[in-house]
C-alpha cells in the first residue's frame, strides 16, 4: 500500500446548520523543506511533502543555480529514516568538477524562506516561528453566527476581486460583525499583512485591548496555511476564519497558540480544527 505524505487526517467537529457532528477529516500536510547543495543550506520552503528531489532540482534551475543534468551527481534526504524531521532536509551534490553558482541566489534576495505562496521571506527556521507565537486567551467567545456571516464581510471590500476573479481578500472583524480592516491582494499573505498594518497605524490591534469592540476574527478568502495563522495569533486575533481548507502545520500551530480555526466558512456551516469550545 503506498502512503500518501500529502494528505493527514485531523480530528475536527462539523457545524451544519444546528447540527454538530465531531469527525475526521483530509487535510493537506504543510511541512518545511530545506534545500542544500554542498552542504550549504540555501533556502527553506512550505511544501507539501512528496517529489521533493523534483522540487528542489525545479527550484535551483528557476534560480539559475543548476544549468544541465550533469551539474548534479545525487539528490537525497538528509538523516536516516524514521528519524525527527527526516524528510525535511534534502541535499543537492553538484556532480565531479562542477562549481555551482549559489551566490546567484544571494543576488535575486531569494536565500532564506519561502512558502507556499510566497510568504515567510528572510527567516531562518520554522522552530523559531513558532517559538514567537504568543499564546491566546481561551476565555473569548465568539458566535457561530459571525462565523458564517465571513463570505459576506469578505465581499463586501472585494470591488477588484469582482471585476478581476484573480485577488485574495483579508478582513478583520468584530465580536458584533463590524470590519476594522479590509484588504486585496494578489497573495492571501500580503492580504493578511495589510489588515494586520491597517489595525497597527490605528493601534488596534486585538492584542492591545484598546478598544470596546476589538477585532475578534481574522477572515481570509484563501487556505489558511502555517503563516496565516502565524500573523493571527502575533496580533491578537482570537480566530482565524478561511472560505477554503486549513493545512496541517496551520491547525497544529492553531492548537498551540490558543487560536480557533474555521475552515471551509459558507453559510450555515464550517468546520473547526481547533479550540472549538470557545465557538456558541
Amino acid at each position: 500500500m503506498t502512503i500518501n505524505k500529502g494528505i493527514r487526517r485531523a480530528e475536527a467537529v462539523g457545524v451544519r446548520d444546528e447540527a454538530v457532528l465531531r469527525q475526521w477529516e483530509d487535510v493537506v500536510v504543510e511541512e518545511p523543506l530545506e534545500i542544500r547543495v554542498a552542504g550549504e543550506s540555501l533556502a527553506m520552503t512550505m511544501r507539501t511533502p512528496g517529489e521533493d528531489r523534483f522540487l528542489a532540482l525545479g527550484f535551483l534551475f528557476a534560480e539559475g543555480v543548476l544549468q544541465r543534468l550533469d551539474d548534479v551527481a545525487s539528490v537525497h534526504h538528509c538523516g536516516r529514516l524514521g528519524e525527527p524531521r527526516y524528510g525535511n532536509v534534502i541535499e543537492v551534490v553538484p556532480g565531479p568538477g562542477v562549481s555551482l553558482d549559489v551566490d546567484v541566489l544571494s543576488r535575486t534576495k531569494r536565500v532564506g524562506i519561502t512558502q507556499s505562496s510566497c510568504g515567510v521571506c528572510g527567516r531562518d527556521s520554522i522552530d523559531d516561528l513558532l517559538q514567537r507565537v504568543p499564546i491566546l486567551d481561551s476565555r473569548t467567545r465568539i458566535d457561530a453566527n459571525l462565523l458564517t456571516r465571513v463570505p459576506s464581510l469578505l465581499a463586501t471590500g472585494q470591488a477588484n476581486f469582482a471585476r478581476t476573479g484573480g485577488l485574495h481578500a483579508a478582513c478583520a472583524v468584530t465580536a458584533s460583525g463590524r470590519v476594522l480592516a479590509h484588504a486585496e491582494d494578489v497573495g492571501r499573505h500580503n492580504a493578511v499583512d495589510k489588515v494586520v498594518g491597517k489595525l497597527f497605524l490605528a493601534k488596534g490591534l486585538p492584542r492591545d485591548g484598546t478598544t470596546d469592540d476589538p477585532a475578534l476574527v481574522l477572515a481570509v478568502s484563501g487556505r489558511a496555511s502555517f503563516e496565516i495563522v502565524q500573523k493571527a495569533a502575533m496580533a491578537g486575533f482570537s480566530c482565524v476564519a478561511s472560505v477554503s481548507a486549513a493545512s496541517s502545520l496551520a491547525i497544529e500551530t492553531a492548537h498551540a497558540a490558543g487560536l480557533t480555526l474555521a475552515a471551509f466558512v459558507r453559510e450555515g456551516r464550517f468546520t473547526l480544527y481547533s479550540h472549538e469550545t470557545r465557538v456558541v
